[in-house]
């Protein structure tokens, strides 16, 4: 997609907003993957080292189960396989106000 598009589907919309309903649409569509590709296989990976000693570092899924339980939705893992339920909380992240 064009740079100058991007732009403009993001419009005047809060770009916090956007960014977290783009990280659930992504979320719900690895989820969909077939369990042999590529981006799956990475998502489901866990490194056989352990981390060092501090903070842990946040993920990517940790900033997603934040943005689901701020979103209070509560069966997301039903609501991940109906692609229509989905996608519906994916519009309401981006329209909404609390994220």
């Amino acid at each position: 997609m064009d740079p100058l598009k991007k732009r403009m589907a993001c419009g005047n919309k809060n770009i916090i907003n956007y960014i977290k309903a783009q990280r659930l649409a992504w979320f719900g569509h690895v989820h969909h993957m077939p369990d042999n590709s590529m981006a799956k296989n990475v998502y489901e990976w866990s490194p056989a080292l352990t981390r060092p000693l501090g903070r842990p570092k946040n993920r990517w899924e940790d900033d997603v189960k934040s943005d689901i339980t701020w979103m209070k939705i509560t069966n997301w893992k039903d609501n991940i396989r109906d692609r229509t339920d989905w996608k519906t909380l994916v519009e309401k992240a981006n329209i909404s106000l609390k994220l």
